[in-house]
């Protein structure tokens, strides 16, 4: 977890490949349903261009159809879900119905100003001033509870700085699940 441009999809695609699982990104999944024309990416674009979330039934059926993946039966990594209070309740009842829960929740920790110069950098066209300041505000508004929640359940949740190169961030997200690097 953490704001837009922390760096989840990079560092959640480092960790999944580390621990031999696959990396499920909403935002990817959501701009493929998009790309194809799908009633669900005609949806979720119209609320993502307006820098809000995409609903919570329509996020909670995509990632149950992922996690009941084959190659998601040895685990997988989330990269920006659950974003609401009503996404990780629901999250952690699909998991319950399987048997299984998640091992821990990893918040990587970046100041706005630097998450407003990385998003900037990137250049994606969805990443305007007035969706970048949008989106930030829709972060803190219904993303931080999240975190909140989980540190009232028994999932761990472990912040780590999101700050310095890519390597330096894998090994402390390592070091704290008590993982090495691969």
């Amino acid at each position: 977890m953490g704001p837009p441009g922390a760096g989840k999809g990079t560092q959640g695609d480092l960790l999944a490949r580390s621990l031999g699982v696959p990396r499920y990104s909403t935002g990817d999944i959501l701009r493929k349903a998009q790309e194809e024309g799908t009633p669900l990416g005609r949806e979720a674009l119209r609320y993502m261009d307006a820098g809000e979330l995409v609903p919570d039934d329509v996020i909670l059926g995509i990632v149950g159809e992922v996690v009941s993946r084959p190659e998601a039966q040895r685990g997988f990594v989330l990269d920006g879900f659950p974003r609401t209070v009503v996404q990780a309740r629901g999250l952690a009842g699909l998991l319950e119905r399987r048997g299984e829960r998640l091992d821990a929740v990893v918040d990587l920790l970046v100041e706005a100003d630097e998450i407003r110069a990385r998003l900037e950098a990137r250049g994606r066209s969805d990443d305007t001033d007035d969706t970048i300041r949008r989106r930030l505000e829709v972060y803190r508004a219904r993303t931080k509870p999240v975190l909140e929640w989980y540190d009232d359940s028994d999932v761990e949740v472990v912040s780590i700085d999101g700050v310095g190169l890519i390597q330096e961030i894998q090994q402390r997200i390592a070091e704290r699940l008590g993982r090495g690097c691969s």
